[in-house]
């Protein structure tokens, strides 16, 4: 990512959110708020799962974007069906459950499946969706299985539709500023990355719990943030991994992962340390060291009250609802019939590191990652 090359570098940082957006168009053609062209007719989004992400971030978000909208609902809830229907004014033919889903292939209504289910789920309803022929968005991580992921990215490709992930972080213009401050140097060369992310997670009965639905445990829900910083603001893929995971409670962590903190070593000769857990609360940051500064967010992934400090200097920035942002880039991306930057390969490569950090686990030893 590159900043506009007219203007001063201490000048760029206090520019704020227009710096963002330079950065952002020159490599999307969209930032939040300032669409690159404007659309008469919204693509017609499918929710797929109403739990509570559905319910509280992305049903809310798809009223403030510019190029989508909630045409459909996925549930195995009859009782929610008449309570979105009447809150969103979804029609009747556009309620579907997971029996009936490829029925969805004739709802012209629908341009885009958002897959918003247990981690295990999101390889079947992706190939579903892509043969109805359907783009698609999928939460993350992206599938429990590099080879799913594969499999996932073919079968949009055979169908000649869209693939992308819920990276939303990717979109904010904290993080982009972030990016651009480690990519312009301000900080010098980069070093060293710190990151992590973490809570202490309640109902031990819940889907995340269970590896089968899952894949993993804190590593797959909110770990995979700190790694996918540590790529983004690197722009490499960590070539061996080191890692080790603590469990403090067995029967409530039996089939899933507590605690995991990793290594991660890339091309630039750039290490990266890491750390997830549902074990406590507070681990919600990513620093990048370099050879003159730093530059910090602390939180880094929250929802909303991101903070970035570079060089001390505390950026302010306006905040913004991440869901709208990387939906509406992802309607521009189909409009444009140009590749999404979070496309299926973004979540293939990060299961890739993922499953090195859990054989690292299992060996004891650094791992090479395998290339896309």
């Amino acid at each position: 990512m590159h900043s506009d090359k007219n203007l001063p570098r201490r000048d760029f940082l206090s520019a704020g959110v227009s710096a963002a957006c330079v950065a952002a168009v020159a490599r999307v053609g969209y930032c939040s708020g300032v669409p690159a062209k404007e659309e008469t007719k919204k693509l017609g989004v499918a929710l797929v799962g109403l739990g509570s992400l559905s319910t509280n971030q992305i049903a809310p978000a798809l009223q403030k974007t510019a190029h989508c909208r909630l045409a459909a609902i996925v549930t195995g809830t009859p009782e929610k069906e008449k309570k979105w229907a009447d809150k969103y004014a979804i029609d009747s033919g556009s309620i579907y459950n997971y029996e009936n889903f490829d029925k969805i292939a004739s709802d012209d209504n629908v341009d885009i499946v958002y897959i918003v289910l247990p981690n295990s789920m999101h390889h079947e309803y992706t190939i579903r969706a892509a043969k109805a022929g359907k783009h698609v968005f999928c939460e993350k991580p992206m599938a429990n299985t590099a080879q799913e992921c594969r499999e996932m990215i073919a079968a949009c490709e055979a169908a000649s539709k869209q693939l992308a992930l819920g990276y939303r972080c990717q979109f904010t213009s904290h993080h982009l500023n972030l990016q651009s401050a480690v990519r312009e140097k301000m900080i010098g060369e980069l070093k060293m990355i710190e990151a992590g992310f973490g809570f202490r997670i309640g109902d031990p009965n819940q889907w995340r719990l269970k590896k089968a639905l899952a894949g993993g445990g804190a590593l797959m829900d909110v770990g995979i943030y700190a790694l996918q910083a540590c790529r983004f603001l690197t722009g490499e893929e960590p070539i061996s991994i080191m890692a080790q995971e603590t469990k403090t409670d067995a029967t409530k962590f039996a089939e899933v992962d507590e605690s995991i903190t990793w290594m991660m070593k890339f091309p630039s000769g750039v290490d990266a340390y890491c750390s997830t857990s549902y074990n406590f609360n507070g681990l919600n940051k990513v620093v990048a060291y370099g050879s003159n500064g730093l530059a910090k967010m602390d939180p880094a992934y929250s929802y909303s009250d991101l903070q970035l400090e570079i060089n001390g200097k505390k950026i302010e920035l306006k905040q913004q609802d991440h869901f709208a942002s990387e939906l509406d880039d992802f309607a521009t991306c189909i409009r444009e019939n140009r590749p999404s930057k979070v496309s299926g390969y973004e979540g293939l490569k990060d299961l890739l590191a993922i499953e090195a950090i859990y054989k690292s686990i299992e060996n004891r030893t650094s791992v090479d990652v395998q290339t896309a």
